[in-house]
């Protein structure tokens, strides 16, 4: 669907409009703040402009992966699994004989799972974690001899494999579909589309969720997470989402119903991964980033839209 101007053109207007929310945002937070002093400040306040530094940084880097292109997409992507999947093993304990095992995940399937991104061979990428990292994982476990609670280590490191390696990888695997009208090069914008509506979903779920917030959806998981915050910052996402159908392939009703996939699928991401920090004992993945947690906090609504976000797109628009 075309606006009449080149991607990066709708690129670098994305951008200014970006960059437009983020200046009024800092401006209300340093006000916010200046008002707070005299009282000694405000926790909330604080946490407020953090999280509007961490944006900065974020979009910061999201606009540099566009304008560098394909390979720096690829690697930073890849950067973020290692993180994320570091994160996930150091909350979860390990034993000697895991040594091997996570040895091969961060030096051998993470860079050839976003490898095959790289070299475009989607048969192998498809298959290769969930395929042949799944199987070679208890295997090289077993080799070390050491069997007290097997199957549970085992399951927790296939797990956090597919997690923060295969799943997230379908974000930049974007890049390898063949879309109808190859003319509109928007396969980063296609990465784009769904960065924003997952993020601005979580952020408007949970602004939603303070204001109007009665009725939490899983109270044990998430307090947080309420059916008026859901309800409320789902469908903003969603209307955000239908306003952005010309980074797309899409027309605004089917940029809607894409939206709404990955709200939907955002949602479940971060209920889970919210039950699997419970279960941990831990309140946040990491401390990577100020205000937001570590990055496998960013990225727990990202590991499970971009899979069906992938295949959504790869069924209906190549």
């Amino acid at each position: 669907m075309g606006t009449g101007m080149t991607t990066q053109q709708q690129f670098y207007c994305l951008m200014a409009g970006i960059g437009t929310l983020l200046v009024v945002a800092s401006t209300i937070g340093w006000i916010l703040q200046r008002r707070a002093a005299p009282r000694g400040g405000s926790a909330t306040i604080d946490n407020l402009n953090q999280r509007i530094r961490a944006w900065w940084v974020m979009v910061a880097v999201l606009a540099a992966s566009f304008l560098l292109g394909k390979t720096t997409t690829i690697v930073l992507f890849g950067v973020a699994s290692v993180f994320a999947l570091r994160e996930f093993v150091t909350l979860t304990p390990t034993r000697p004989g895991d040594h091997m095992p996570l040895v091969a995940c961060f030096y051998l399937m993470v860079p050839a799972q976003y490898w095959l991104i790289y070299d475009g061979w989607y048969g192998l990428f498809a298959i290769f974690l969930p395929v042949y990292g799944f199987l070679s994982l208890p295997v090289l476990m077993a080799m070390s001899g050491d069997t007290e609670g097997f199957l549970e280590r085992v399951t927790k490191i296939q797990w956090g494999v597919l997690i923060t390696v295969y799943c997230i990888s379908y974000a930049p695997a974007l890049l390898l579909l063949d879309l109808h009208d190859a003319s509109l090069g928007r396969n980063q914008l296609l990465i784009i589309f769904l960065l924003i509506v997952v993020q601005l979903s979580d952020v408007l779920q949970y602004v939603f969720g303070k204001l109007f917030g009665r009725h939490a959806i899983a109270p044990r998981v998430s307090p947080s997470k309420t059916v008026e915050g859901f309800v409320g910052g789902g469908l903003s996402a969603v209307a955000i989402g239908a306003a952005l159908w010309h980074l797309t392939p899409f027309t605004p009703l089917q940029a809607a119903g894409m939206a709404a996939v990955i709200v939907l699928t955002g949602f479940f991401g971060g209920l889970a991964l919210s039950a699997a920090k419970r279960s941990l004992g831990a309140k946040d993945w990491g401390s990577m980033i100020e205000g937001h947690g570590g990055m496998l906090d960013r990225l727990d609504s990202v590991s499970f839209a971009a899979p069906v976000f992938f295949h959504v797109c790869r069924y209906f628009y190549t």
